[in-house]
């Protein structure tokens, strides 16, 4: 795919993605295999959760190229955008460590525990 203009708004897509998704390609991936992980989220049709199918699109995306990115890519990231920010507003009290609030929000590329 060529490289597109930001007229759509891609580069503060990317900036966003970028700010959310903390784990790099690899540590999700290790991640997504763990049991904790696949019991996370909501599971559709007792298949896999919404979540542990978004972690997989995420390590496809911060594989590849920026300018290879495609338009439902950049959808995708606004959605994990939204579902970071979401989350991270409803933190429960306490140690997060081994919680099912942290394990979604790790199968969205995110852990709130990183520095």
């Amino acid at each position: 795919m060529a490289k597109q203009d930001d007229h759509d708004g891609h580069d503060a897509t990317w900036r966003d993605f970028k700010d959310a998704v903390n784990m790099s390609p690899s540590e999700l991936d290790k991640w997504l295999k763990t049991d904790e992980s696949k019991d996370a989220g909501q599971h559709k049709d007792g298949g896999e959760s919404v979540g542990h199918e978004s972690g997989r699109k995420i390590v496809g995306i911060l594989k590849t190229k920026r300018d290879d990115l495609s338009d439902g890519d950049y959808a995708h990231m606004r959605k994990v955008t939204g579902y970071v920010h979401r989350h991270m507003a409803q933190r429960p009290k306490g140690d997060v460590k081994d919680s099912t609030w942290r394990h979604s929000l790790m199968n969205w590329g995110h852990d709130p525990l990183k520095k």
